[in-house]
């Protein structure tokens, strides 16, 4: 087989094998190297870091036209729908507690288990930023610090807030603006309705190309963490993995399906039975947004109606994203342990506040939460760049919270349908009238 022939081949793969193509490849190439060698003359570890800097920088270039985009959109589509009263009052306090559940798992299960506070993740510390100065910005960040955070929830400047990315404000300007947009009447309302719809979905297709490179940032980054740390970091990065998935399985096995059984009135895994082509696809997509269809005909397959279905899903695959948010917050406390950072009450309290808020903005792709990444760690002191450390893992994780995505969207689609007096299948037997 030629090499051309064989380049494409490997360029035809799906991204997750591209991406576990260049961790091998990452490997192979740190195996027989040293922070000391050279190709071309030039630094081996400074030309891989250099690769690396350029796909974390294009993952937080999308931050806040995505985020911002994201939100008008949805928020002016549920007004539009009429659906912004009583049904999206329940839709939303259903998926603030799903998420919140959600992070509240994942927080307590990464300082239980301490996954990057092992022999083998201190040695991981070689590849990331100085610790000393890490730890001398987060010591100083308390319960003023989020109290600030929400303080600036109604910016002075638009601007200056989308310059220095102050999620909760973009977030704020975001529903205010998608609420009158969606009043807005005329011409001058479609322009602007097209307008940020055109600019959601370019932003969703520069994220998807900016991914398209995630096997060259994957290879940069991994290789950089192997020859500077050394292969010992696989211990750690598996009780990471084992960590998360944990989490992942409590909130999938545990707090959904109770959810189902004491708000829907429904025997949780019969229910799981018939949205299970939903879960199948997401996991094997790893997008929420690719999945929404299946969504919809599982759901309403399951019983539940169109009605409700095509407001609750299509909000759902926009700000309902239990696994993304369980699992930015384990990475952040995961990073703070790997760096030796101790995190107290307020400053973990602030990564659960910003892990929602950042789960709302973000997009139903793959691995689109290593923006949301990106964009918490430095707002808690912590260095953007030690994302890289995840990225191993990052693929197969993705495929499994994006099917805990999709399995809380629809586990709060009956609850509303039951609410709304709708019959569905698989309800709890009641018992018979004495």
């Amino acid at each position: 087989m030629s090499e051309n022939s064989m380049w494409s081949r490997i360029i035809g793969l799906p991204l997750h094998w591209q991406i576990v193509a260049a961790l091998v490849l990452a490997a192979l190439v740190a195996w027989p190297s040293t922070p000391e060698t050279t190709i071309f003359g030039l630094s081996l570890v400074d030309t891989l870091d250099f690769f690396g800097g350029l796909f974390i920088n294009a993952l937080k270039m999308v931050v806040v036209p995505l985020i911002l985009s994201s939100i008008i959109v949805g928020v002016g589509n549920m007004v539009s729908g009429g659906a912004f009263g009583r049904v999206g009052g329940k839709t939303i306090v259903y998926y603030l507690v799903t998420g919140g559940l959600a992070i509240l798992t994942g927080l307590v299960l990464v300082n239980l288990v301490a996954p990057g506070e092992t022999e083998s993740a201190r040695a991981m510390r070689n590849a990331l930023p100085d610790a000393t100065g890490v730890m001398a910005s987060v010591e100083g960040r308390g319960l003023g610090d989020l109290i600030g955070v929400i303080s600036r929830a109604v910016p002075s400047n638009i601007l200056e807030a989308a310059v220095e990315t102050q999620l909760l404000a973009l977030i704020f300007v975001g529903v205010v603006f998608g609420y009158f947009l969606s009043k807005l009447t005329g011409s001058g309302g479609d322009t602007l309705r097209n307008f940020w719809e055109g600019v959601h979905d370019v932003m969703i297709m520069i994220t998807m190309w900016v991914m398209r490179f995630a096997p060259i940032g994957v290879f940069a980054l991994v290789g950089k963490t192997f020859i500077v740390s050394g292969f010992g970091v696989l211990g750690a990065l598996l009780l990471f993995f084992l960590t998360v998935l944990g989490a992942l399985a409590i909130h999938f096995f545990g707090w959904l399906p109770l959810l189902l059984r004491l708000l829907g009135g429904l025997r949780p895994y019969a229910y799981y039975g018939k949205i299970l082509p939903a879960q199948l696809t997401a996991f094997s997509t790893a997008s929420s947004s690719a999945t929404l269809p299946i969504s919809m005909k599982s759901a309403q397959d399951a019983g539940v109606s169109r009605r409700v279905t095509s407001f609750v899903l299509p909000l759902g695959a926009t700000v309902n994203m239990d696994g993304t948010a369980l699992y930015e917050c384990v990475v952040v406390i995961f990073i703070a342990q790997v760096l030796g950072v101790e995190l107290n009450f307020i400053q973990q309290l602030l990564i659960v506040v910003m892990a929602l808020l950042t789960s709302i903005g973000v997009a139903g792709i793959p691995s689109a939460s290593l923006v949301a990444i990106a964009l918490i760690l430095p707002a808690v002191g912590l260095p953007a760049e030690a994302i890289a450390i995840v990225l191993a893992v990052d693929r197969v994780l993705d495929m499994c919270r994006t099917a805990v995505n999709v399995t809380g969207d629809l586990s709060v689609t009956a609850p509303v349908a039951n609410g709304e007096g709708e019959e569905l299948p698989f309800a709890q037997a009641r018992p018979a009238a004495a």
